[in-house]
């Protein structure tokens, strides 16, 4: 019966893929919160797991920064 989780051979990969998976998410966001406005650094937080969920939210439907003095 094969097993479903993966043998010796693939455990010095899961940091490297765990890497690449944060890198993957972070990016993109950096790039959206630098132009609402906010802080770059928000975009680390979209790595833990509840809180990218509420800081999602409160990008969605915050008035951003940018655009408050574009308006002006």
């Amino acid at each position: 019966m094969p097993e479903s989780t993966p043998g010796p051979e693939m455990w010095p990969f899961g940091p490297f893929v765990m890497i690449i998976m944060a890198v993957v998410i972070i990016l993109p966001f950096w790039f959206i919160f630098s132009k609402a406005g906010y802080s770059k650094w928000l975009s680390l937080l979209m790595v833990v797991p509840v809180v990218n969920i509420i800081l999602l939210y409160f990008l969605a439907f915050s008035d951003w920064p940018s655009l408050r003095s574009a308006n002006k």
